[in-house]
């Protein structure tokens, strides 16, 4: 066929696809406009998926605080008393087995064992091995679930902070706040479904891309909004000079009417999810602001989360803004903290990373309870893996360095469903390989949306020829041992 009859029959197809759609066109532009230009009130879950949730979730929202870099399991939560008596000693090749070695170790031909750098003590009712660095998590372990047997194949920071957000090494694919928007829709139209918020620690940074809350090839108004602490809190949301908010509603009016011609031309359902984009940034001028104000909050609140808590950007006052967020019904709000990649100077970072995130995340379990919000707002605190028992480069009594290890790790979790006061999962005796009840992260995953009221197994996307699932191709489990 020539290119001039094809491009007419192109043009033909997009004529009726365009009349077709012309009276859904219209009402979903309706249904985007603020309420004084439309008739559509706000809706608990709107604009979900058709079937969603698919049984009674247990969860409303999610709070994920990301702790970015590889917290060390073994000095904060998985703890033996025997532990003490192997330091120094060299890693058995048993208990090694051959297995993969990022490059700062593989060309070690020793693996001393570092036995755990700080002070343990038991906690609760059910005397939970908790680590002097997180006095004010060891008050909560009764509220918490640990899961001391995570794993993952990958060791190095991208391929593992990409896995766990997004269900795949390789970039590209939707993170779990995207499908979480996509599947569920919004339970607050003035404010995104998603958002994202970044502090940073004093220790080893990697790099955060916003490829991890994008929405891949899901449609992209379903993409992470991060907010950010100081100047405007989202960029480009604020009026230029000279603009005011009626000038504002009028060129919105205008660029929406061109969008839908274009759209009832074209057919292209992005352009609706381009207006829909543009009307919640017109929301959000005026929720934005109300919600990053904390003027209304008691001085018990502060005292609370901890003495950083009146500082914008930190951790404290991020999770001050995730329980705003949260009584605000945001669906997802993930909260990155960055710095845990400790190697050498594990020993020094890991008390200021402790520091600083301590006690605002057990304040925000015990402010969300208090609240009456915890019971269906999960809350997540993990970190994408773990550290080795042996050390990075020679034992000195300088150096007490661990290095990347994927095959064991924590994440506790808590509200929501999830049990209280419990510890699930257990590694062997050298904390390296996992003997009883494996949780990789893709079952973390089909928990989360399990709680959400969503099976994994029935949550696609058909995409290149495939249904897509957050949870992949590879088995996923739900894990029932943590559930109440």
């Amino acid at each position: 066929m020539d290119p001039i009859r094809e491009n007419q029959q192109l043009l033909t197809r997009r004529t009726l696809l365009g009349r077709s759609a012309r009276g859904l066109g219209a009402l979903a532009l309706a249904s985007m406009l603020p309420r004084g230009l439309a008739a559509a009130p706000a809706s608990t879950g709107a604009n979900g998926l058709p079937g969603l949730p698919h049984f009674a979730p247990r969860a409303k929202r999610v709070i994920y605080l990301f702790m970015s870099g590889g917290p060390s399991h073994i000095d904060l939560f998985d703890y033996k008393p025997a532990l003490r008596e192997i330091h120094g000693i060299e890693l058995p090749e048993s208990i090694r087995q051959g297995q993969r070695l990022t490059t700062m170790t593989s060309g070690q031909t020793t693996f001393p064992c570092v036995a755990p750098m700080f002070d343990f003590q038991r906690h609760g009712q059910h005397g939970t091995w908790v680590s002097e660095l997180l006095p004010y998590t060891a008050r909560i372990v009764d509220d918490i679930t640990i899961v001391k047997s995570m794993n993952t194949e990958a060791i190095n920071h991208d391929p593992a902070i990409t896995f766990i957000n997004t269900g795949n090494q390789q970039p590209g694919k939707p993170s779990l706040g995207a499908w979480l928007s996509y599947g569920l829709g919004t339970m607050n139209r003035d404010l995104p479904d998603y958002v994202v918020m970044i502090s940073r620690g004093s220790g080893n940074l990697q790099a955060l891309y916003a490829r991890l809350w994008a929405s891949g090839f899901l449609p992209s108004k379903h993409q992470g909004v991060k907010f950010r602490s100081g100047g405007d809190p989202v960029l480009y949301l604020g009026n230029p000079p000279g603009i005011d908010a009626t000038t504002r509603r009028h060129m919105l009016d205008g660029i929406a009417a061109i969008n839908e011609a274009r759209y009832e031309e074209t057919g292209d359902a992005e352009i609706h999810d381009r207006i829909a984009q543009y009307e919640m940034a017109y929301r959000m001028q005026s929720s934005v602001p109300d919600l990053m104000d904390l003027s209304d909050e008691p001085e018990s609140v502060f005292d609370l989360y901890g003495p950083d808590a009146r500082k914008p950007g930190t951790f404290a006052s991020n999770c001050i803004l995730a329980r705003r967020l949260a009584e605000r019904d945001v669906r997802f709000i993930q909260l990155f903290h960055r710095g845990w990649d400790g190697h050498g100077n594990l020993p020094r970072e890991i008390r200021g990373q402790c520091k600083d995130t301590d006690q605002a995340a057990a304040a925000l379990v015990m402010d969300l309870k208090q609240r009456g919000l915890l019971d269906d707002t999960l809350v997540i605190c993990g970190g994408e893996f773990g550290r080795t028992i042996y050390s990075q480069g020679t034992l000195t009594k300088d150096n007490h360095g661990r290095d990347h290890h994927g095959r064991c790790f924590h994440t506790w979790l808590a509200g929501a469903g999830i049990k209280r006061g419990f510890e699930y999962g257990e590694t062997d005796d050298f904390c390296y390989n996992i003997v009883k009840d494996p949780v990789h992260i893709r079952d973390l995953n089909a928990t989360i949306l399990n709680q959400l009221g969503i099976d994994h197994e029935r949550f696609t996307y058909p995409y290149q020829g495939l249904d897509q699932k957050l949870t992949g191709v590879e088995e996923a489990h739900v894990v029932k041992g943590i559930l109440a």
